[in-house]
């Protein structure tokens, strides 16, 4: 794969992917503000679906966890839609495995107490029930030090809608909002005019909060992995994809 943008392909998503190695050497990460990991009391971490937090801000979950900040984690999807062309498990099956999934991750990450609130939006459709979310997570917001959410940016939909539903939220709760990427390592290059860099922030990771991390993607089984050997059983997250969210680093836009 080359790191060039996504040219004809209409889903970035699916078009050929930015390398790692061309993120690692990109310059631009010394000019990115350090983002403060608190004093918080409570932070609300929304994904899109099961293993959007992990991947996004999983370091940071152990970071915070291990400062006895109070995690909330809200799964606005089951993720019940990654595979539908598989001829092996159903999208029931899918709520199952990816729920026991999100909470092993937790364990991992040193959040074994973190609440989890599933709104069982469909996946896929967030941006039709956009309005309805912003109205579940705002009174769960009250009270946090913080909110964060998928990137509105993030060309994955429901990524975008919830990020968006979160803003609202966030601002009605008058609490912090932080976006934080999934698939832009993918479908954008370093310094991508799409990207606005200037509102990006970073974390560091400690080795401990990376070891967990690392530990808790690789709970996320039925995304990492083939479900079976036909094509639509394949993983949704390859090796490749895994390796932009197994830096010493997470980001946030502000």
């Amino acid at each position: 794969m080359t790191g060039t943008p996504d040219g004809d392909f209409a889903d970035p998503i699916q078009a050929p992917g930015t390398p790692e190695a061309a993120w690692r050497a990109w310059p631009g990460w010394s000019h990115l503000p350090e983002a403060a990991l608190g004093p918080f009391d409570r932070v609300v971490v929304l994904a899109a679906h099961p293993d959007d937090e992990v991947l996004g801000f999983g370091g940071a979950i152990a970071m915070l966890a291990a400062s006895g900040t109070e995690v909330t984690v809200v799964s606005v999807t089951d993720g019940e839609g990654s595979h539908p062309d598989s001829a092996l498990v159903t999208a029931s099956d899918l709520v199952r495995l990816r729920t026991a999934e999100t909470r092993a991750a937790l364990t991992e990450l040193g959040a074994a107490d973190s609440t989890v609130v599933r709104l069982q939006v469909p996946d896929t459709q967030v941006d039709m029930y956009e309005h309805e979310v912003t109205a579940r997570i705002t009174p769960l917001v009250d009270g946090a030090d913080l909110l964060v959410a998928p990137w509105t940016g993030d060309e994955h939909g429901d990524h975008e809608a919830v990020g968006r539903a979160a803003r609202r939220a966030a601002a009605s709760a008058g609490v912090a909002c932080w976006l934080y990427p999934v698939w832009m390592w993918h479908w954008a290059v370093p310094g991508d005019p799409r990207v606005p860099w200037r509102s990006l922030a970073r974390i560091p990771l400690s080795p401990t909060a990376l070891d967990r991390k690392r530990a808790a993607v690789g709970r996320f089984v039925s995304q990492i992995a083939p479900l079976g050997p036909g094509p639509g059983d394949a993983a949704i997250l390859p090796p490749q994809e895994l390796a932009h969210h197994l830096r010493d680093r997470e980001v946030v836009f502000r």
